[in-house]
Parts: structure tokens; sequence; C-alpha cells
């Protein structure tokens, strides 16, 4: 089964720092989080970056789509995914990177994205956790670099959860811990699959989720969560 560490910083350590940013990294890293999960776009010139949203206004202020904008007009904020791997090299995290693609641009996201983990991912750091919320993103990174394992993410376990999975040929699943069942929860582990659940940021729900069987709390705040899983 996949091996993943008990607790994954989101988007770094976002309840103490700004989301997907090199100082929410460091936050986490400081706060006890060994891996962390991030979210990766391109820009209007293909240049992977970490943002979540479509449009850069919630995070940086700045009202204009992802997807029209140039790399080279990027709020300083933003990091590239070439930078924010320099920083997994130097804090010694590994990470869960979340393939976001904007409209249209599914395929061609996790095509540019494991293309950049080939080249810049650290031989010593543990191997990347590619995952998605769209199927075809899923699908394109396993045609394309086989050898990074892959989590689908969905935000409620249904009944087609399986056939999904095993098409993307995933090793684990991400879903939302409010939403998840302890039946479900049996379900994947007794298939052999990893159990992630996001986004959980009070110690005795990630204790609860756990004892359901839970492999991985990706959480905003990793102290609290590592404190109460110890």
């Amino acid at each position: 089964m996949l091996q993943l560490p008990k607790v994954i910083g989101h988007r770094g350590a976002a309840a103490y720092a700004p989301e997907n940013t090199l100082d929410s990294f460091r936050e986490a890293r400081r706060r006890g989080a060994t891996w962390v999960e991030i979210d990766v776009k391109l820009t209007s010139d293909s240049v992977p970056i970490l943002m979540h949203d479509a449009s850069l206004k919630r995070t940086t202020g700045v009202d204009r789509l992802v997807a029209e904008t140039r790399a080279v007009d990027l709020p300083k904020s933003v990091p590239t995914f070439e930078a924010a791997i320099a920083c997994f090299q130097e804090l010694g995290v590994g990470c869960n990177v979340e393939i976001k693609p904007c409209e249209g641009r599914a395929a061609e996201t996790a095509r540019i994205t494991v293309e950049t983990l080939r080249r810049c991912w650290p031989k010593q750091l543990p191997a990347p956790l590619l995952s998605s919320f769209v199927d075809v993103s899923l699908a394109t990174a396993l045609a394309a670099a086989p050898e990074f394992d892959r989590a689908i993410l969905l935000g409620e376990i249904g009944d087609d959860w399986l056939s999904r999975t095993q098409a993307v040929k995933a090793r684990g699943v991400n879903t939302n811990g409010k939403k998840l069942t302890a039946p479900r929860a049996v379900e994947v582990r007794k298939a052999g699959y990893a159990l992630s659940v996001y986004t959980i940021n009070e110690g005795d729900v990630a204790q609860a989720l756990v004892g359901m069987g839970v492999d991985c709390v990706i959480t905003d705040a990793p102290d609290v969560i590592l404190k109460a899983l110890a």
C-alpha cells in the first residue's frame, strides 16, 4: 500500500501563513509537518505556478484570471512550481502535488507538472504523490509519467469510486473528511488503497477519522493535528 505520513500540511500551513507560498511551507515545517500539499496551475504562457483558484483575487488581491496572466506579471508572493520544489529541497519535505487545471487545460497541466517533476524533483526527497479531482489529468499523468504514484480526489466517495480509481491506476483516495462515512472508509482500505482526508483542523475529528481507518490527515494546522495524533 502507498505509504504516506499521518499528517500533511494543506497548502503549507494555511492556518498560519498565506496558502501556497514559500512562507507557508516554511511555517508548516516549523510546526512539524514532513509533507505539504500544493495546487499547480498554468499561466497564460504555460508556466506551472502554485495557485488554487482560477483567479488571483482571493489570495493576492489582483483581479485577474491565472489563465490570462503571464508568469512575469504574477504578484511576487505567487511561486513557480520550480521555486516551490527548490524550497522543498531546502526544507527536506515531501509533497502531495494536486494538479488543479484551469478550464480546458486538464491534459496540458498534467503533462507540464510531471515534466517539471522529472526535471527538478530532488532525489533525496520521498517521491511526490500526484492527485486531482480531474480524471483526465490523472490519466494524462499516468500515460506521461507512470513512475509517480497517483491519488484520486473525491469530494465524496460515491458508488463509482472504485471504477474511477482503477481507471487511472491510483494507489490512494483523497476525500473530504467531513463527508467520509465509516462504511466507505472500510471499503477503501479493504480494497488496498491509502485513504487521506482534507481539510481537518480539529484534533478530536482527526482522532475519530484515524479510528475509522484513515491513513493521512491533510490540515491547515499541522501542529494541532500532530499533537492530537501523538
